[in-house]
């Protein structure tokens, strides 16, 4: 059974960070794409960050470029997404997907494979 399962979301002050991971099972996705993507109440899920299956390119939403960091290990089968200076406007449930191609990779229809999200709340 394919399992992607994301950890480290929590309650953090505004200014403050958090490192979520994503960890992998049932299969390697080294040769796919990973992505973050979150959704907050009464908005549609929206992209994140993408990171190629090398990780040699990497893409953001303007709204977090600059602040957060996309990472890959495959060698654990794990992708993380850095959060840093938060705002509270990044509150949302943050979601984890793979993906077997990067064409489209900001649409969350590209994606193969999904965690079960976990909560960010950003305080003022």
């Amino acid at each position: 059974q394919v399992q992607l399962v994301e950890s480290g979301g929590g309650l953090v002050q505004a200014g403050g960070s958090l490192r979520l991971s994503c960890a992998a099972s049932g299969r390697t996705f080294s040769n796919y794409v990973r992505g973050w993507f979150r959704q907050a109440p009464g908005k549609e899920r929206e992209f994140v960050a993408a990171i190629s299956w090398r990780g040699g390119r990497t893409y953001y939403a303007e709204s977090v470029k600059g602040r957060f960091t996309i990472s890959r290990d495959n060698a654990k089968n794990t992708v993380s997404l850095q959060l840093n200076s938060l705002k509270p406007e990044d509150t949302a449930v943050y979601y984890c997907a793979a993906a077997n191609s990067d064409y489209n990779y900001e649409v969350s229809q590209t994606y193969n494979y999904w965690g079960q999200g976990t909560q960010v709340t950003v305080s003022s």
